[in-house]
């Protein structure tokens, strides 16, 4: 009987020791890639500073005024200007379409069931 338990607790200890071995790379193995994550992240981030800067730079106010005057011809744009702008109260907004209710609607008889 006692080496029936002891062949049992070597068992015990060999299956709880492969479980914590494959636990353990599977463990490194979401590591290595939560880091993988974190690195296409900061790429990720890097490069969005890199087009924010470019379109920062592109978006420059006498560059789009120097190609407005250039492509004057083609596009017809005119220059923007101050005069251009205007209020929000100066805004014509549509007004919402009104509903036609010439003919009255019975609802005594909706709902109401005919026997």
């Amino acid at each position: 009987m006692r080496t029936v338990l002891f062949i049992l607790a070597a068992l015990a200890v060999i299956g709880s020791g492969y479980w914590a071995y494959r636990e353990n790379y599977q463990t490194q193995d979401e590591l290595d890639r939560a880091q993988g994550l974190r690195a296409e992240i900061t790429g990720a981030r890097e490069r969005l500073a890199i087009l924010r800067a470019e379109w920062a730079y592109l978006n420059r106010p006498d560059r789009l005024r120097d190609l407005t005057e250039l492509n004057f011809d083609k596009l017809g744009l005119i220059p923007l200007r101050p005069d251009q702008f205007g209020r929000i109260d100066q805004v014509a907004y549509p007004l919402p379409p009104e509903i036609d209710i010439s003919e009255g609607v019975d609802i005594s008889s909706v709902g109401a069931t005919n026997p």
